[in-house]
């Protein structure tokens, strides 16, 4: 079996159980309706990668094979062919490989995250989390983020085990459209953001410094860091880039709140804008959060080599733009490389470094869109099913995020220059990948806490300023909402409450951290003024919109609960951890049933 497929093999052989005769399923290759008689040596189940699918399909076919489950968001389909003729479908033009399912038995054996080289427990020994939270700070506390708040601007945080620590976890403002449904507000119901806040800074109850490191407890990267829920996402993905920016001037303007420190924003989010990054709003406002002070860690985007360019706002230089590394399924990382689906940018911008972001096993949301729409995201002879495994950018935007929680616990006054000169300069070498894409190597947090602080003179950034006077619809891409009863698509300069976008007007209060007016944005009331207490610890109150939005319809009175905002031209780009089990969203539609 080609080793380069080993790795994908071991992703998705749980799904290949499921083989259907006969015609394959929308989206996946066209093949003939009735194929010729197999060949000797009978038939073994194999998935092919393709980079026809059409003639991928045909090959199967001529070899007297069936195509069954598309797997076509790997570029892969599962099938059945004659033994002897696995040759000549791997010859045949349009095929990039053929690989034997033959990991199904290991895959159902009972799981331990010890034993599963993308389990947290694996990637925060061989980051070096492990041994940093060994460490202390100048006043005697070992080092797993105390009192480092991270901003996670997602699709919220589900109170699941790990992740229920009512001291920690603290829900800043919904912006997301389910935030006026008092039984979705604040909850993950797509289940993105609990996935990334896992890996950030996710802890099991009674564990500690001195107890995380058994393999049993799920621990993310900094488990003892304060995480602050920004939801912006409904339970399709939906959101638009008003309500992203909106989140972004909100941690700036409340980084200093008592409790809070926000003094990391992580966004595993990318729109697919081509406008240039100077220019971009979304640009704009990730670089005004930079200059406050804030590490702004953001995914590079999950596409691959289709694409000369990162994702916005991974495009502009001042942030920490990271890319998924792939650890082959080993624990070394001599045979590390880029993941194939992780955006390699262009000479002029690439991700700055990489982490692991290939099948990372996380917190399950259950219920969630995702645990609903892709259940072979559950990690086999997983007793417990609190476990999900996902692929991405988010999840190496997210591990990373973390990272720098350490750094900032045991040296607070570091600049985001300085933390992003940190933990570039002592990634380890990727030798075995090519150079675009890996950026400064893969994630090393024990090297970056045991170097030196660079200087400010010499960690310095000094690219262009950012304008952010572009225009709002740019910055989305090809990434647009829909109102889930008119249809209306929400396009131009407004935002979802309807108001007029002012680019000038509103770059200058981002650079100036001032966009917010108690709970006004943009001159409309998005969120509450301060924080509330209840069962759930401290969340920020709720305003109800009042007004109309981008298709002159009232806010008030309409029927929220189970409301679904049609995400209709939503691509894989945009939440950029959409890889699950394996499985790339990318050029998918998130709210129709259409998964190419």
């Amino acid at each position: 079996m080609p080793r380069k497929y080993r790795s994908a093999l071991r992703v998705v052989a749980v799904a290949v159980l499921a083989i259907a005769g006969g015609a394959a399923t929308p989206g996946g290759p066209a093949v003939a309706a009735t194929p010729p008689a197999p060949a000797g040596g009978g038939l073994t189940r194999v998935i092919v990668a393709y980079d026809d699918p059409d003639a991928a399909g045909r090959a199967v076919t001529r070899a007297g094979g069936t195509v069954g489950r598309p797997l076509s968001i790997v570029d892969s389909f599962a099938a059945e062919v004659p033994a002897d003729r696995l040759g000549q479908v791997e010859a045949a033009p349009g095929v990039r490989g053929v690989t034997v399912d033959g990991r199904v038995a290991l895959d159902s054996a009972a799981w331990r995250a010890d034993g599963d080289a993308n389990s947290m427990f694996s990637v925060v020994r061989a980051t070096g989390a492990l041994d940093v939270w060994k460490k202390a700070d100048a006043g005697g506390r070992l080092l797993g983020g105390n009192g480092v708040g991270v901003a996670l601007i997602d699709s919220g945080i589900s109170p699941v085990t790990g992740l229920n620590d009512q001291t920690r976890i603290i829900n800043g403002p919904d912006l997301s459209f389910e935030s006026q449904a008092p039984n979705l507000r604040y909850v993950d119901t797509f289940g993105h953001g609990t996935h990334m806040a896992g890996l950030i800074a996710g802890r099991d109850p009674g564990t500690n410094l001195a107890t995380v490191s058994d393999p049993t407890n799920f621990t993310g990267m900094a488990p003892n860091a304060t995480l602050i829920s920004v939801k912006v996402a409904a339970a399709d993905g939906a959101t638009d880039v008003s309500q992203v920016i909106a989140g972004i001037d909100w941690v700036v303007a409340h980084r200093n709140d008592p409790g809070l420190n926000i003094k990391v924003l992580n966004l595993s989010f990318g729109t697919d804008s081509t406008q240039d990054e100077r220019l971009d709003p979304l640009s704009h406002a990730v670089e005004s959060a930079w200059k406050k002070g804030i590490t702004v860690v953001v995914s590079g985007g999950n596409d691959g080599t289709a694409r000369g360019t990162l994702s916005m706002p991974a495009a502009n230089p001042y942030v920490i733009a990271v890319g998924a590394a792939d650890s082959n399924g080993t624990d070394t990382r001599s045979d590390d490389v880029v993941a194939e689906f992780s955006s390699r940018g262009s000479a002029t911008r690439s991700v700055d470094l990489t982490a692991p972001g290939r099948s990372i096993v996380g917190l399950r949301d259950p219920g969630s869109y995702v645990d609903v729409n892709y259940p072979t995201g559950l990690v086999p002879g997983d007793a417990s099913k609190r476990y999900f495994r996902g692929s991405g950018s988010s999840q190496a935007a997210a591990i990373t995020s973390g990272a720098a929680a350490l750094l900032l616990q045991q040296r607070p006054a570091l600049t985001p220059d300085q933390v992003k000169k940190l933990l570039t300069s002592t990634a380890d070498a990727m030798s075995g990948t090519a150079a675009l894409g890996r950026g400064a190597g893969e994630l090393n947090v024990k090297r970056a806490t045991e170097a030196p602080t660079p200087s400010a003179a010499a960690a310095a950034q000094t690219w262009p300023a950012s304008s952010g006077t572009g225009t709002l619809e740019g910055s989305r891409g090809s990434a647009h909402v829909a109102d889930p009863v008119s249809g209306a698509m929400l396009t131009g300069e407004q935002d979802i409450m309807g108001r007029a976008w002012n680019g000038t007007a509103w770059a200058k209060a981002a650079t100036a951290g001032s966009t917010w007016t108690l709970g006004a944005w943009n001159g409309a009331a998005w969120a509450g003024i301060a924080f509330t207490y209840g069962p759930s610890g401290r969340s920020w109150a709720t305003a109800y919109w009042a007004g109309t939005d981008w298709d002159g319809r009232a806010w008030n009175g309409r029927a929220w609960s189970g409301a679904t905002w049609d995400g209709r031209t939503w691509s894989g780009r945009t939440w950029s951890g959409n890889t699950w089990s394996g499985r790339t969203w990318s050029g998918s539609y998130w709210s129709a049933s259409i998964w190419q």
